[in-house]
């Protein structure tokens, strides 16, 4: 069997504490688009996590590497990625569960040879409230760019946080942009806060879809595919979906009968072992 290990940084910024939360985490959960843990390995100082290997890699290096020999992966493709990450996340936030993944982004969604996305990465992972309680505090952390607006300004923690950060994820997907890119004219390094008023009006929904798409998509289907990832950016936590509604959308923009016809040549397989 091919596996992939990561080791931990030792010299890195996630300790022995975001190491365990993987192993206790991947140890007690299994779902079909988490990305399954086979082992891991304690020596001295030394810590490792033996995965299943995910052939096609991360999400973010099809949405953004360019090169000559790569094929921009199809709409349907995208749609059947976000699905599969959807249906990650709304397992972690069912009663079964109970967690808060805390880092959704584009890095930690990995790819089978199908195609089929599993959620990696689970040292940032928290618990859920429990009881009457209806958020966890915590201490800020997670990506800039992808944490909601609400938990940076009180480290107060709830399921729509990971909702906001699907939201900027589906954004990257429709647009091709990363979520914060300094390379970008003034006015559009934040993603989130450039499309927002784009994806308020279906009249301008093609000013943010990637050019690479080629126009091989349903307007219909982008227009309710920008719709839903602007209810995920809301602003107020509240008026955001649930994963489970975020799910079935997803699953009507994707239309299994397209899935073959996307040529990708260009995508080489490798073996990876990658630092925490």
């Amino acid at each position: 069997m091919v596996f992939a290990v990561k080791k931990l940084n030792q010299e890195g910024h996630q300790g022995h504490r975001e190491w365990l939360a993987e192993v206790n985490y991947l140890g007690q959960l299994s779902h079909q688009n988490l990305v399954k843990l086979v082992g891991y390995c304690v020596e001295d100082e030394q810590r490792l996590l033996v995965y299943e290997f995910m052939p096609r890699g991360s999400l973010e290096n099809h949405l953004f590497r360019r090169s000559s020999h790569s094929q921009p992966i199809s709409w349907n493709l995208r749609m059947k990625i976000a699905h599969g990450a959807a249906k990650g996340l709304a397992f972690l936030h069912s009663d079964m569960a109970k967690v808060i993944y805390r880092d959704f982004k584009t890095p930690n969604i990995l790819l089978d040879a199908s195609y089929d996305a599993k959620i990696s990465d689970f040292g940032l992972a928290k618990d859920g409230p429990t009881g009457e309680k209806s958020h966890v505090s915590t201490r800020v952390m997670g990506t800039y760019g992808y944490a909601a607006p609400e938990y940076l300004a009180t480290g107060h923690l709830t399921t729509k946080n990971d909702v906001f950060s699907l939201g900027v994820v589906l954004l990257e997907m429709l647009s091709g942009r990363h979520a914060v890119d300094k390379n970008r004219p003034n006015g559009e390094h934040n993603l989130v806060e450039w499309a927002r008023s784009y994806l308020r009006s279906k009249r301008c929904i093609f000013r943010i879809l990637d050019a690479r798409l080629g126009g091989q998509y349903s307007l219909v289907r982008a227009q309710k595919a920008a719709s839903l990832a602007l209810q995920c950016l809301s602003v107020n936590p509240r008026h955001r979906p649930t994963m489970e509604h975020v799910v079935v959308v997803l699953e009507q923009l994707h239309d299994a009968k397209e899935e073959g016809n996307n040529p990708r040549p260009g995508w080489r397989r490798s073996r990876v072992v990658t630092g925490a």
